[in-house]
């Protein structure tokens, strides 16, 4: 059975979101200590958490399932799946149609194959979630223009603080959001840019490509100091900037905003009790409600096309079903079909080649009575005909 826990912008904002994760990972654990769970793949962004598992032994009326945290959602099965495919194709994400979305699947898909926890199924559903992220991305215009995250805590700011031209802006953080950030202030007339990270190469490179300066995370408080605008997206597992700093700082509160798109938060909320205009991924919901309606005319073709996707990938599993039947008889007729060419090569050791005719005319058999078995079993599977499934595995399961 395929299952999903999650928790993301849709229930929760980030306080909740914050905590809600932390009791997911809490019931994952208990999952895994119960059901010894080999095969999942975990996601987590700025605006949510989630877990897909495959185990055939969670029954859906376990007592762990019925968790008390009610902001945990749970699908199964055929559910689990869809969200999976409406989310690659940025119809789940609080800015609809990103791009980021699909690379973050991607990135979790390949963490989970690199630490051995991605079986067979999840990659299978997986590599059909992220065709379908794409095929939707290229059939409509979902994603045409879009923006990201990071493009939408500029288009906050502008709200608040007016056009940026001749602004000094602080970026913290030269990860992943950081550059979305960098991308959509490269277009503004800044009077200076200026970024921060701990890894301060990271720093150099992306402050080369904006023009701006790179500055040593220890020379936080400095710059701060003289920002109009400071936009903080690190991977920091507590708050970077706290009241308890700024009051440190020789520094107009009132005049600079900043905004935080961190999960967990960079900026903490006492910062606004010194005047500071703070904002985080919260705020971002009324850019992220005007994006979605310059886009609600390409739901409808991208929800057809996920699901036609669907429908193949639900008969491709059913195909999957067979497989080791499959297996097994291939096997079991290769071990024949050598065992008894090997005892006609004997008889006929004296003829010129035999061994090589009896091995082609033995191969050639063996492939075409295996070719009609199969053809048949896989169309057993595409119309659930589960009664020759059963009987052909009872037939051909040789091993028991």
């Amino acid at each position: 059975m395929i299952l999903n826990l999650r928790v993301d912008h849709k229930i929760a904002d980030i306080q909740s979101m914050e905590n809600i994760s932390k009791d997911m990972d809490v019931l994952f654990q208990e999952l895994q200590e119960k059901y010894s769970i080999g095969e999942y793949i975990e996601i987590s962004t700025c605006n949510r958490k989630e877990y897909y598992i495959n185990n055939d032994f969670i029954s859906e009326d376990d007592e762990l399932l019925s968790h008390e945290n009610q902001s945990i959602i749970i699908d199964y099965g055929p559910s689990a799946v869809m969200h999976l495919l409406r989310m690659t194709s940025g119809l789940e994400s609080m800015i609809v149609g990103e791009d980021q979305i699909l690379g973050q699947v991607k990135d979790a898909k390949h963490k989970a194959v690199k630490n051995h926890h991605c079986g067979k199924s999840l990659d299978a559903i997986f590599t059909k979630a992220i065709h379908v992220g794409q095929v939707v991305r290229n059939k409509t215009n979902i994603n045409k223009g879009a923006v990201s995250i990071g493009s939408a805590a500029i288009d906050l700011a502008e709200k608040h603080i007016g056009t940026l031209d001749d602004k000094s802006v602080l970026v913290i953080g030269a990860g992943k959001m950081g550059k979305l950030v960098a991308k959509a202030l490269a277009e503004k007339n800044l009077n200076a840019i200026f970024v921060a990270n701990r890894t301060y190469y990271v720093a150099v490179e992306l402050a080369k490509d904006l023009g701006g300066e790179a500055i040593l995370f220890s020379d936080l408080e400095e710059y701060l100091a003289n920002a109009d605008l400071v936009i903080s997206a690190t991977s920091a597992p507590h708050p970077i900037i706290t009241k308890k700093r700024l009051l440190g700082i020789d520094m107009n509160y009132e005049d600079v905003m900043m905004v935080d798109i961190a999960n967990p938060r960079d900026i903490s909320d006492d910062v606004v009790e010194l005047g500071v205009k703070s904002f985080n991924i919260d705020d971002l919901r009324e850019i992220a409600d005007e994006n979605t309606k310059l886009r609600i005319k390409e739901f409808g073709e991208a929800e057809n096309i996920i699901n036609d996707e669907f429908i193949l990938l639900k008969e491709s599993f059913k195909i999957m079903e067979v497989d080791d039947i499959l297996g097994n008889l291939r096997a079991s007729m290769e071990e024949i079909r050598q065992r008894e060419t090997q005892k006609a090569s004997v008889k006929l050791s004296d003829v010129d080649g035999s061994a090589k005719i009896l091995n082609n005319l033995t191969n050639s058999i063996v492939n075409k009575i295996f070719y009609d078995i199969s053809k048949n079993l896989k169309k057993a599977a595409k119309d659930e005909n589960q009664d020759i499934l059963e009987a052909a595995e009872y037939i051909f399961n040789f091993n028991k």
